[in-house]
C-alpha cells in the first residue's frame, strides 16, 4: 500500500513480538514469587531489630535511676556529660521507633508502641534540666564576674539568669523529696546571690553612657569611675557602686533617652543619605520627576524633628538638632520654590521659544533669558550631583529660586495682560485656552501656520485660501464647500497682526454671507429651482429658501390662495426627493438633505394653516412660525431679518459650512418660540428634560438658523467662576451664543457668582450699552449675544439653580421627541419613498423591544438609538439606491441592533422584526474582504478565527460606521480588546495602511480606573491654568492630526458615572 518492502531485521521484529505476551506472563511470576520471599525476610529482620530496641530501651532505665543519688557539685562537667550522651541516645531510638513504626504500616502489621522510652524520658528530664543549668552557670559565672565588662551582654545575662531561676524553682519542686534537691538549693542560693547586681550591670552597659554621664556617676560614688579596657565587674563592686544603685540606675535611664534621640537623629540622617532626585530628560536640560516621595519623607522627618526638639531630654544634643531641622525647614523651602520655578519655566519656555512672542514681549524676553540660563545651570548641577541632602547644603539655591520666582511672576503676569489685549482686539480668542491663543501667536509671521487653529475661532471654516501673496480670497468648510470672499484680506496690510487680520476675515465673512445671500435671491427669481439650489453655498440656499417660503406665504394669505401654494409645495418636494435620489456630490446631498427637512415642515404648516382656516398674516399659527424676511435696514442696508410671534432678531451671517439640519417637531417649534422669546426678552434660554431630547441640539439648531457663532460648553464640578467670566466676556464682545450643556453640574458657589455675571451682560444688553463694565474691566458690548443653559434635573449629583439665576432664564420642558415623525422626514430627506411606512414600523419595533425583551443597562431605545438606523439606512441607500428600500431599513436595524442583545433576547428580536417586515429576506452581507482580513489578523495575533468572534467583531465595525462613540461590553477574558485589536489591525489591511498613503486604524488606549478623574481628563492648576490630563491630551492630539489615518480612543476598563460622565457631550451628537 505504501511502496516500502521490509527487511530481513523488520520480518524478525515482526515475529518476535509473538512471544511478548509469553514473556512478560513469565516476569510477573518470577516478581510474585521474589516478592514473597523478600516479605518474609523483612519481617524477621523487623521483629529482631524492635527486640534490640525494647532491650535498649531497659537498659536505659537502668542508667537513668543513677542519676537520682548523684550530688557532687563538684563534679557537674562530668555529670553534664553524662547527662548529654544520654539525651542524645533518646534521641536516637526516637528515631529508630518512627523507622520501625513505618516499616509496620508498611507490612500492615501491630505498630509497637514502645511506652517505656517516653515514661523514662520524663522521669530524665528533671535530671537533665538541672546539671545543664549547674553546667551553664559554672561556665558563665566566671566570665561575669572576671570577664572584660565592656564585652558582657547585660540583657543576654539578664534573660539567662531569670530562666534558670525559674527553671531551678520547678526542679524544687518535683525533686523535693529526692536527693539531688540538694544541689537545686545550693544552685539556687549562688543565683540569689547574683540577681541583685544584674540592675546594675544593665545600668552600666547602657549603650547611650557618654562621658558626661560617668563624670556624675564618678561624683554619685564619690570616686573616680570609667571604663577601662580591663575593667570587670568585680572591679565596679569593689568601688561599692552597688550602694548607688538607685542613682546610677537614674543616670542611665537619662542616658538612654538622650540616647534614642541620638539614634532617630542618625536614622533620619542615613535615610536622607540615599536619597536623590530623580530627573526626566526635556528638550536640551533636565526637569525634577516624582518629588511626591522625597516631599513625603521631607514633612515626617520635620514633624518628628519638632516632637523631639520639644523633649525634656535633648539639652545635650540641641544645637545638632537645630541644626538638622534648619537643614530641613531650608530643603523644604528650596523644594517649594524649585517646583513652582519649574511649573512657570515649563509654562513660559515654549512661548518665549517663539521670536514673534520675543518680538513682542521684548523686556520679558529678557528677563526670561535671564531666568532660563539660572535654571539650565542648576539642572546641569544637580544631573551632576542628584543627592538631595547635598543640594540643600548650597548657599545661593534657594535666593536664586526666590529671585527666579519673582521674575516669572512678573513674566507671567505680563504674558496674560498681552493675551487680555490680543482677546480685546479678537473677542472670539476669548473661547481658546491661554496655550492655544499662544500657539497661534507665535506663527504670526507665516499666516499659513494660523490654519490649523482656523477651526477655534470659526466654527464653519475649515481652512481659508491663501494666494501666492498671501492674500485670503475664499473659504473652506469641514465638508469641503468652498466660498469666493467678496473682497480680500492680506494680513501684511495689518503688520501680519493675527488678531487685527483674523478680525478682518470675520468682518469679510459677515459681508460676504449678507452678499452671497443678496445675490441669490435674485438668482432665485431667474434660475430654475433645480438649478439654483446646487449652484449656491448650503447655508446661502436654506437662507435664501426660508425667505421665500415666508414671502409666498404672505402673498398667498394676501391672496387667499393658500391651497394652490400647497400644491407647489408639494410638486416642488417631490422634484426635490427625486433630486436627492440621483447622482449628486457629497456636498449636493448634504445641502438638499438638509433643504427637505425644511421644505417638508414648510409644507406641514401650509396644510396645517389651511386646515385651521388662516385668512392673514396676523393668524396666530403664522405668527408662530420662524419667518424669514429680507429687508431694508435702518442705514438703507438689505438684511435678513428673522422673526417669531412678539421676538424679532437679525441674522447673524455666520458662515457654518453645510451642515445638516434637526427635523422640526412641535416640540421644536415650542423651544424655538421659548428661546427666541428669551432673546427678545433679553433673558437665557433653559431648556430642561431628560437625555436624548434634543434640548443641546435644538438649541444649536436655532442658532444655525440665526447664522450665530454657537459655543457648546460641556459644564463640571471643576469650572470656576473665573473660567466663566472669561467665556462671558468673549460672549459679550463677539455677539455669540453660548449653550452650556449640564449646567447644573457646576457648583452652587460657582453657580451664585455666575448669576450676578450673567445679569450684568443681561442688563447691558437691555439697555443696547456699546460697553460694559465686568469684573473691573471695561468690554465691548456686541448686540445679539445670549447665554442658554441645559439641565437634566433627574441625574444625582446636580445642583440646584439659585433663585437668583433662575430669573435670568425662561424654562422650556423637552420631554419626549416626537419619534415617527423625526424619522420619517428624515427619511424622506435621505431619499426614500416609502419614508411614513419604514419610519412607523422602526418606532413600533422600538416600542415592542421595550416591552418583550429583557431589561439591560446597556438596551436604548430612545432618539439616539432610532437616529442611528436613520444614518445606517441612509448610508445603505446612497450604496446601493435601487434595492428593496424595506430590505435596507430592516440591514440598518439589523446591523444597529443585533451587536447589543445578549443571547436570549436575539431570537424574539428576529420575531419581532419579521412581524414587522414579513417576506422579507435579509441578502448575505458584503464584507468579504473585510472577512479574509480580519482571518489574517487573527493569525498574526494567535487568535482562532472562530464564527462567533468573528461576528462580534464585524458588528462592532457595523457599529463604528453609525456612531463615533461605542461600548464593548462583557465579562472578563471575553475578547473585547482582542475584538477591537484584531479589527483595527483588518482595517488598515483592507485600506491599505501598510503601504505609502494607506489608510491606517490607530488605537490609543487608556486604562480610565488606573489614574484619577483630574489625571484623566485634566485640572486647573493653583494659577487656574488649564493642564491637560492623558485623555485630554491624546484627544487633542487626534484631534489635531491632518492625516487621513482613523484613531480610535480605547478606554479599556471599568465604566462608572464618575469618570464617564465628563464624556458626556462629547459622545453626543454635537460632538463637543
Amino acid at each position: 500500500e505504501f511502496g516500502h518492502m521490509p527487511n530481513d531485521d523488520d520480518f524478525e521484529t515482526y515475529w518476535n513480538t509473538f512471544s511478548w505476551p509469553q514473556m512478560i506472563f513469565n516476569i510477573l511470576e518470577d516478581s510474585e514469587y521474589k516478592y514473597k520471599e523478600n516479605r518474609a525476610r523483612f519481617i524477621i529482620e523487623l521483629k529482631d531489630d524492635s527486640e534490640q530496641l525494647t532491650e535498649d530501651i531497659a537498659q536505659l532505665q537502668h542508667e537513668v535511676d543513677l542519676f537520682a543519688v548523684l550530688v557532687e557539685e563538684s563534679k557537674t562537667d562530668e555529670h553534664y556529660e553524662k547527662v548529654r550522651r544520654l539525651w542524645d541516645r533518646m534521641q536516637e531510638y526516637r528515631s529508630r521507633i518512627e523507622l520501625y513504626n513505618s516499616r509496620e504500616l508498611l507490612f500492615a502489621m501491630p505498630k509497637t508502641r514502645y511506652s517505656d522510652l517516653k515514661r523514662i524520658i520524663e522521669a530524665f528530664e528533671p535530671y537533665r534540666q538541672l546539671w545543664t543549668v549547674a553546667h551553664e552557670f559554672g561556665v558563665s559565672y566566671p566570665k561575669w564576674h572576671e570577664g572584660i565588662f565592656q564585652d558582657q551582654d547585660a540583657e543576654a545575662i539578664e534573660l539567662s539568669v531569670q530562666g534558670w531561676f525559674k527553671t531551678l524553682q520547678k526542679l524544687a519542686r518535683s525533686l523535693r523529696d529526692e536527693t539531688p534537691v540538694i544541689v537545686v538549693q545550693a544552685l539556687l542560693e549562688r543565683l540569689e546571690l547574683f540577681r541583685p547586681y544584674l540592675p546594675l550591670i544593665t545600668a552600666l552597659r547602657n549603650p547611650g553612657l557618654r562621658d558626661r554621664h560617668w563624670k556624675k556617676i564618678s561624683a554619685v560614688a564619690g570616686k573616680s569611675v570609667k571604663l577601662q579596657e580591663d575593667t570587670t565587674l568585680q572591679m565596679l563592686l569593689a568601688l561599692g557602686l552597688q550602694d548607688h544603685l538607685i542613682h546610677i540606675q537614674e543616670i542611665s535611664e537619662y542616658a538612654s533617652k538622650e540616647y534614642r534621640l541620638e539614634k532617630q537623629l542618625e536614622k533620619m540622617q542615613g535615610e536622607w543619605k540615599t536619597v536623590q532626585f530623580e530627573l526626566s530628560p526635556y528638550e536640551d536640560t533636565h526637569m525634577l520627576k516624582s518629588v511626591d516621595d522625597i516631599q513625603q519623607l521631607l514633612d515626617d522627618h520635620i514633624l518628628k524633628t519638632q516632637t523631639m526638639l520639644g523633649s525634656p531630654y535633648i539639652k545635650a544634643m540641641e544645637m545638632q538638632m537645630r541644626q538638622w531641622s534648619e537643614r530641613l525647614l531650608r530643603l523644604r523651602a528650596i523644594l517649594e520654590e524649585w517646583l513652582k520655578c519649574q511649573n512657570s519655566w515649563h509654562y513660559l519656555e515654549p512661548i518665549f521659544s517663539s521670536s514673534d512672542i520675543q518680538a513682542s514681549m521684548p523686556a520679558e524676553s529678557q528677563k526670561f533669558h535671564l531666568v532660563n540660563v539660572m535654571w539650565r545651570s542648576t539642572m546641569e548641577s544637580a544631573t551632576k550631583n542628584p543627592y538631595v541632602l547635598q543640594r540643600a547644603m548650597e548657599e545661593r539655591l534657594l535666593p536664586n529660586f526666590i529671585e527666579a520666582n519673582k521674575l516669572l511672576e512678573a513674566i507671567l503676569k505680563q504674558v496674560h495682560q498681552f493675551l487680555e489685549t490680543k482677546r480685546v482686539a479678537f473677542p472670539r480668542f476669548y473661547f481658546l485656552s491661554n496655550e492655544e491663543l499662544l500657539e497661534i501667536l507665535a506663527e504670526t509671521k507665516d499666516p499659513l501656520l494660523v490654519q490649523p487653529h482656523l477651526s477655534k475661532c470659526f466654527e464653519g471654516i475649515a481652512r481659508l485660501h491663501f494666494t501666492a501673496d498671501l492674500e485670503v480670497t475664499s473659504m473652506y468648510s469641514a465638508e469641503g464647500e468652498e466660498v469666493q470672499m467678496y473682497g480680500t484680506v492680506n494680513p501684511k496690510d495689518y503688520n501680519n497682526a493675527v488678531e487685527n487680520w483674523l478680525q478682518a476675515v470675520e468682518n469679510l465673512m459677515v459681508k460676504t454671507v449678507r452678499k452671497e445671500t443678496a445675490s441669490s435671491i435674485e438668482d432665485l427669481a431667474r434660475l430654475p429651482r433645480q438649478k439654483w439650489m446646487l449652484e449656491w453655498p448650503g447655508q446661502v440656499v436654506l437662507c435664501v429658501s426660508q425667505l421665500s417660503w415666508t414671502q409666498n406665504v404672505e402673498d398667498a394669505l394676501q391672496n387667499f390662495s393658500l391651497g394652490a401654494y400647497e400644491a407647489v409645495l408639494n410638486t416642488q418636494l417631490v422634484e426635490l426627493v427625486e433630486l436627492v435620489r440621483g447622482d449628486l456630490s457629497r456636498l449636493q446631498r448634504c445641502t438638499l438633505e438638509a433643504l427637505v427637512v425644511s421644505e417638508v415642515h414648510n409644507r406641514d404648516i401650509v396644510g396645517e394653516m389651511i386646515r385651521d382656516g388662516c385668512q392673514d398674516s396676523n393668524s396666530f399659527l403664522w405668527l408662530a412660525q420662524l419667518r424669514y424676511y429680507w429687508e431694508t435696514g435702518p442705514r438703507g442696508m438689505e438684511r435678513c431679518s428673522v422673526r417669531q410671534v412678539n421676538a424679532a432678531a437679525e441674522y447673524g451671517y455666520e458662515y457654518l459650512g453645510n451642515t445638516t439640519r434637526l427635523v422640526i417637531t412641535p416640540l421644536t417649534d415650542r423651544c424655538y418660540r421659548t428661546l427666541m422669546g428669551a432673546v427678545h426678552l433679553n433673558l437665557g434660554g433653559a431648556p430642561e428634560g431628560p437625555a436624548g431630547t434634543g434640548k443641546t441640539e435644538t438649541t444649536k439648531d436655532l442658532a444655525k438658523a440665526l447664522a450665530k457663532q454657537c459655543i457648546v460648553y460641556n459644564c463640571s464640578e471643576q469650572i470656576s467662576y473665573r473660567e466663566m467670566g472669561k467665556l462671558f466676556k468673549g460672549l459679550a464682545s463677539s455677539g455669540a451664543w453660548a449653550c452650556f450643556d449640564e449646567f447644573n453640574r457646576i457648583e452652587i458657589q460657582v453657580l451664585s457668582v455666575v448669576a450676578q455675571q450673567v445679569a450684568t451682560i443681561q442688563s447691558a444688553v437691555g439697555e443696547r450699552r456699546p460697553e460694559v463694565l465686568f469684573e473691573g474691566m471695561l468690554v465691548k458690548l456686541k448686540a445679539g449675544c445670549s447665554i442658554f443653559i441645559t439641565m437634566n434635573p433627574g441625574y444625582a449629583g446636580r445642583s440646584e439653580l439659585p433663585e437668583n439665576l433662575k430669573a435670568l432664564f425662561r424654562p422650556v420642558a423637552m420631554m419626549v421627541p416626537e419619534y415617527a415623525m423625526i424619522a420619517e422626514i428624515s427619511l424622506f430627506s435621505l431619499g426614500f419613498l416609502i419614508a411614513r411606512s419604514l419610519a412607523t414600523k422602526t418606532v413600533a419595533l422600538y416600542k415592542l423591544c421595550s416591552e418583550q425583551l429583557s431589561s439591560q443597562y446597556h438596551y436604548d431605545y430612545g432618539m439616539r438609538a432610532v437616529k442611528s438606523v436613520l444614518i445606517a439606512a441612509g448610508r445603505l441607500k446612497r450604496k446601493y439606491p435601487s434595492e428593496d428600500e424595506q430590505v435596507l431599513m430592516l440591514r440598518g436595524i439589523m446591523d444597529v441592533n443585533l451587536p447589543k442583545f445578549l443571547a436570549h433576547d436575539v431570537e424574539l428580536f428576529h420575531g419581532i422584526a419579521s412581524d414587522l417586515f414579513p417576506g422579507i429576506e435579509l441578502p448575505a452581507s458584503d464584507q468579504g474582504a473585510l472577512l479574509e482580513a480580519l482571518e489574517e489578523a487573527c493569525t498574526v495575533l494567535k487568535l482562532q478565527p472562530q464564527e462567533a468572534f468573528i461576528k462580534k467583531t464585524l458588528q462592532i465595525y457595523e457599529m463604528v460606521l453609525v456612531r463615533h462613540g461605542v461600548m464593548v461590553v462583557g465579562y472578563s477574558h471575553a475578547g473585547k480588546s482582542c475584538a477591537w485589536t484584531a479589527l483595527a489591525r483588518a482595517l488598515t489591511t483592507v485600506e491599505g495602511g501598510g503601504a505609502t498613503g494607506g489608510k491606517k486604524t490607530l488605537t490609543l488606549c487608556v486604562n480610565p480606573k488606573a489614574i484619577t478623574t483630574q489625571q484623566l481628563y485634566g485640572q486647573n492648576d493653583a494659577s487656574l491654568e488649564w493642564n491637560d490630563g492623558v485623555l485630554s491630551r491624546l484627544f487633542r492630539t487626534a484631534a489635531y492630526s491632518t492625516s487621513d489615518d482613523r484613531t480610535w480612543l480605547i478606554l479599556d476598563g471599568p465604566v462608572n458615572a464618575i469618570w464617564i460622565e465628563s464624556m458626556n457631550t462629547v459622545l453626543d451628537d454635537n460632538k463637543k
